[in-house]
C-alpha cells in the first residue's frame, strides 16, 4: 500500500510539473498575467492588503524586484480573507500600491486565497506545498511561495519573513 501511495504522489508530481505555466488571471488594471511569460525566471507570488500591520512589505518587495528582476518576478495577489484588510476594489488597490509604495511588479486582481472560494492557483500552490511538505504560507497577508526558473515550488515563507530577509534573498544570489 505505502508503494502504491508513492506512486500516486509520483505521478501527481510529474503531472503537476511546469503547472504554474498554464495560469493566466487577471491583472489589477485589466491586462492579463500569463505565467508561462515568467519561464526561466524565479517567480515570488505574494498575497497582499492594504490595510495590514504588515502592509509595508510592499516596500521591500518592490526594492526585492528592483534589485533582482533580471531572474526574478513578483506577482501580488491582494486579498480580502484576513480581518477585511483589503477592502479596496481593484483600482483602489492599484491605486494605493502606486501612490504609497510605488509598486512596479505585476499585481493580479483581487482573489480569494483560503475557503471555499480560493483562487484556482492558490490551490494548486497550496497542493504543492502540502505534496513537497512544505509549510502553507496563507496563515495571513503577506505569505510568499517561491518558485524556481523550472516553475517549481521551492519554498515558502511565512507572513512575517521580510522580503528582503537573508532567508529570501539567498535563494535569489
Amino acid at each position: 500500500m505505502k508503494l502504491i501511495l508513492a506512486l500516486m504522489a509520483t505521478l501527481f508530481m510529474l503531472n503537476t510539473e511546469n503547472a504554474i505555466y498554464q495560469f493566466s488571471v487577471p491583472g489589477l488594471e485589466g491586462n492579463t498575467i500569463d505565467f508561462a511569460s515568467f519561464k526561466g525566471k524565479k517567480i515570488l507570488i505574494v498575497n497582499t492588503a492594504s490595510k495590514c500591520g504588515l502592509t509595508p512589505q510592499y516596500e521591500g518587495l518592490e526594492q526585492l524586484y528592483k534589485t533582482y528582476r533580471k531572474k526574478l518576478v513578483i506577482v501580488g495577489f491582494p486579498a480580502n480573507n484576513f480581518m477585511g484588510q483589503e477592502p479596496g476594489s481593484n483600482e483602489e488597490i492599484s491605486a494605493f500600491c502606486k501612490r504609497n509604495y510605488g509598486v512596479s511588479f505585476p499585481m493580479a486582481a483581487k482573489v480569494s486565497v483560503k475557503g471555499s472560494d480560493v483562487h484556482p492557483l492558490y490551490k494548486y500552490l497550496k497542493e504543492q506545498a502540502k505534496a513537497k511538505k512544505l509549510d502553507d504560507p496563507v496563515t495571513w497577508n503577506f505569505g510568499k511561495f517561491l518558485l524556481d526558473e523550472n516553475g517549481e515550488l521551492t519554498a515558502t515563507f511565512s507572513p512575517r519573513t521580510s522580503p528582503l530577509s537573508e532567508e529570501i534573498t539567498r535563494w535569489l544570489q
